[in-house]
C-alpha cells in the first residue's frame, strides 16, 4: 500500500535546536534483506530494536525513520516522564489496573535511567516531582479527584494553594495545585538522540528514509523507500499515528496536532519571577489545558493548542502560545520565543492504546495519548517480545487495555470539533 503522507514537520523542533549539530545516519539504498524491520526511531521502535536485539543478537535488524532523530515526534514533546501512572479513578478495578499498569512503568522508566547512565547520554534528566494546577473551579475538581486517586494509591502528595503555587513557579494564576514527588523532566531530542546512537551494534540505523509503500510479497514484506528495498520476515510499526498510512487502525486512532514554545533568554533582573524552584513542570487540570516547565535557570516553556487531524500555521502557533504564556506571567510580557514548533499524538476514543499483530508478520505499536516517552518504551519492549514468540504477560492486556473503534467519517470529523468546542469553554482559564 502506498503511503501518501508522514510526519514532515514545517518547523525545526525547538529542543533540537538548543542541542549540538548531529550527523545523521545515513539513509537506507539498494535491495536490502533483514530479519526485522522497525518502522520509526522513537522511543517505542528503539525500545522494540534493542529487545530484538537481546533476544536474538544474530538476527539482521534494521529501524527506519522518516525524519532525522530528534526532529521527530519524540523529540517535540514536553519533556515529562515519571517512574509511576498515578491515574484513572478510585474504583477497586481502576486502582488494581494502575498498580498493575506501573510494573510496566517502573521497568520502562528504569531501563531509560540505566541507559542514561551506562551511554553518558546528557539529557538533564531531572527529578524534581510534578504540579498539577488549576485555574478554575471545574480545575480545582479534577485536582481533587486526584488526591483521591494518590489516597487510594497510597501516593504522598502535598496541595498547595495559590500563594504556594506562586511562589514554587512564579505564577499567580492557579487557584490549587497537588505536587507528587513522581516526575522527572528531561531534554527530550537529547534523550531519544542519545538512545539512537546508543542501539546495539547489530542494529541498522537509517534515517531519512521514509517507507513509501509497505506489501506482502509472499511469506515475506517488502518495504520501499525512496532509495531502498527492504525485505524482512517480520515489521514493527512503530510510527504512533502514521500508522493509519498504510491503511491500518484508521478505524481506531485520531491524529492530533500539539505546539510548544520555549522563551528566549529570560534576563538575570527577570529571573525571580521564575519562581523558587530550580526546576518545576506543571500539568494543566483539563486535558485541553497548557503545560508549564522550567527549562533550565532562564527559560519556560509553553505547550498548549490542539488541531484534529493537520496542522495549523505557524503564525497562528506563536499568537496563541504567547497569549497563554504572558497570561501567565504578564511580567514577562516583553519576553517572546525563541522557539515554536508542533508534533503529533495519536488519540485514541478510551484512552487504551492499540498493541499487537494486525497481520501475520506485521505488529503495531500505537495511541501513546500524549504519554509516549515511558509508555513508548514499556510497549516497544514487549512488542518484541510479542514478535519473537514470547508468551504475552496477561497483565499487560488487562492493565492497558486496548483501543476501541471510532466513528467513520465525517461523523469522527464532526465529532471531534463539537466535543472539542465544548472541552474548550469548559477549559476556559486553563487554556
Amino acid at each position: 500500500m502506498k503511503r501518501t503522507t508522514y510526519p514532515d514537520y514545517p518547523d525545526h523542533c525547538g529542543w533540537n535546536a538548543m542541542l549540538p549539530r548531529r550527523q545523521p545516519r545515513p539513509t537506507a539504498k539498494g535491495a536490502l534483506q533483514v530479519k526485522y524491520a522497525v518502522v520509526g526511531a522513537g522511543f517505542t521502535g528503539l525500545a522494540a530494536a534493542r529487545q530484538l536485539a537481546e533476544i536474538d543478537p544474530r538476527a539482521d535488524i534494521i529501524v527506519i525513520e522518516a525524519t532525522t532523530v530528534g526532529e521527530g515526534s519524540s523529540g517535540r514533546n514536553s519533556g515529562f516522564l515519571s517512574p509511576a501512572d498515578i491515574a484513572g479513578s478510585i474504583d477497586a478495578n481502576a486502582v488494581q489496573k494502575n498498580v498493575a499498569r506501573n510494573r510496566y512503568v517502573g521497568e520502562a522508566f528504569d531501563d531509560l535511567v540505566r541507559l542514561a547512565k551506562e551511554h553518558r547520554i546528557d539529557c538533564d534528566l531531572i527529578a524534581c516531582g510534578r504540579i498539577k494546577a488549576a485555574a478554575t473551579t471545574g480545575g480545582e475538581a479534577s485536582v481533587r479527584d486526584l488526591q483521591k486517586v494518590c489516597d487510594a494509591l497510597a501516593v504522598p502528595y502535598q496541595l498547595l494553594n495559590r500563594e504556594q503555587l506562586c511562589t514554587w513557579t512564579g505564577a499567580d494564576y492557579y487557584k490549587l495545585g497537588i505536587f507528587t514527588e513522581v516526575g522527572h523532566l528531561v531534554q527530550p531530542a537529547a534523550l531519544i538522540r542519545g538512545l539512537a546512537d546508543a542501539l546495539p551494534s547489530g542494529v541498522m540505523l537509517h534515517e531519512n528514509s521514509p517507507v513509501i509503500s509497505l506489501r506482502k510479497q509472499g511469506s515475506k514484506w517488502l518495504l520501499e523507500t525512496p532509495e531502498a528495498q527492504i525485505t524482512t520476515d517480520t515489521v514493527i510499526m512503530a510510527a504512533n499515528s502514521w500508522v493509519k498510512s498504510f491503511g491500518y487502525l484508521r478505524d481506531r486512532l485520531v491524529t492530533i496536532y500539539t505546539y510548544a514554545a520555549i522563551t528566549e533568554v529570560i534576563a538575570p533582573s527577570d529571573q525571580g519571577q521564575l519562581g523558587s524552584l530550580p526546576s518545576w513542570g506543571v500539568l494543566p487540570a483539563h486535558r485541553l489545558g497548557t503545560t508549564l516547565r522550567r527549562v533550565g535557570s532562564d527559560r519556560l516553556l509553553v505547550r498548549s493548542l490542539y488541531a484534529y487531524e493537520r496542522g495549523v500555521s505557524p503564525e497562528y502557533a506563536q499568537v496563541a502560545l504567547l497569549d497563554r504564556f504572558h497570561r501567565r506571567y504578564p511580567g514577562l510580557a516583553h519576553v517572546g520565543f525563541e522557539h515554536v514548533w508542533g508534533g503529533t499524538t495519536a488519540l485514541t476514543m478510551n484512552g487504551a492504546p492499540y498493541w499487537g499483530r494486525i497481520d501475520e508478520g506485521l505488529y503495531a505499536s500505537a495511541g501513546c495519548n500524549g504519554s509516549g516517552i515511558v509508555k513508548g518504551t514499556a510497549l516497544g519492549k514487549r512488542l518484541a517480545d510479542f514478535a519473537c514468540g514470547r508468551a504475552v504477560d496477561q497483565d499487560l492486556l488487562s492493565a492497558y487495555g486496548t483501543a476501541n473503534r471510532i466513528a467513520p467519517e465525517p461523523l469522527r470529523t464532526v465529532g471531534f470539533h463539537v466535543i472539542s468546542a465544548w472541552e474548550g469553554r469548559k477549559a476556559g482559564l486553563e487554556s
